[in-house]
């Protein structure tokens, strides 16, 4: 893709956001793409939510599950950017028509204790510059059709890279722990919508470790000149699937002895 053409794709998800329209299957307009462009678009969409005043405050990492890594026939992870206008409280409400199609998941957030990079970053490190562990819920929408209309083919790995791995929000609750203090593969949650179970997962959903999703997220960054930075939220990862948040859903996961956090729909 030539850099003119990475621009207009970053703009067009850029307007879809703003209008809440989709827009369709870059991966169809651009079959030779592949996730250097992708996370070039992606990166050109991050500028313009910047120019627009927000602010970076953490990072995500999207398909761990070796299930949703089959269903787009890939074997690695994706990662996105969280910004400050993505950020809820446990308990708050989802105006009405903030989001397309959200979709809820639920994951253990890092928050960053010091700054951390390079591309042999180890388990250790990543432990040690983690100042706490919390239970959360990622908000998934997608700016791009999840299926073009016409041929039905669905959305790949591009079209989710370029939408910013298809964030739209982060629901962190009130509890913090040391790092230390659980085996994150055995931390689980249940989640339920409107007091009906959806789903159930474990912390080993995530390559095995959770811990583990930020290794792979710090290597990948050094790629570019970049890291993590102190003060950082980074979404390890989900282990359950996405649960459709429809308007006036309620959704409630329930982490255990590690926490809870709640989430409305308006």
């Amino acid at each position: 893709m030539t850099p003119e053409e990475i621009e207009a794709e970053a703009e067009a998800l850029w307007q879809a956001e703003l209008t809440g329209r989709q827009r369709g299957l870059i991966s169809l307009a651009h079959p030779q793409a592949g996730l250097d462009e992708a996370y070039a678009i992606q990166a050109a969409l991050i500028a313009r939510r910047r120019a627009a005043g927000r602010r970076r405050i953490g990072w995500k990492i999207g398909l761990t599950s070796r299930a949703m890594q089959d269903a787009l026939k890939i074997t690695t992870p994706d990662s996105g950017i969280l910004m400050d206008d993505m950020l809820f409280a446990s308990g708050a409400t989802v105006p009405a028509g903030r989001f397309i199609q959200p979709r809820v998941e639920a994951e253990i957030a890092f928050v960053m204790r010091s700054d951390l990079g390079g591309a042999e970053v180890d388990r250790a490190q990543v432990e040690a510059a983690t100042a706490a562990v919390c239970p959360s819920l990622e908000i998934l929408d997608t700016r791009i059709l999840r299926a073009d209309p016409a041929t039905g083919r669905p959305r790949t790995i591009v079209d989710t890279i370029a939408d910013n791995a298809a964030n739209a929000g982060i629901v962190v609750g009130a509890a913090r722990h040391d790092i230390g203090a659980f085996d994150l593969r055995w931390v689980g949650a249940v989640v339920k919508r409107d007091g009906v179970v959806e789903e159930t997962g474990l912390g080993a959903g995530v390559l095995d470790d959770p811990v583990m999703g930020i290794v792979w997220l710090v290597r990948r960054l050094a790629r570019y000149g970049q890291g993590l930075a102190a003060g950082d939220i980074v979404l390890s990862g989900s282990f359950i699937r996405p649960v459709e948040a429809p308007p006036g859903s309620r959704f409630h996961a329930d982490f255990g002895p590690f926490g809870q956090v709640f989430v409305n729909f308006g």
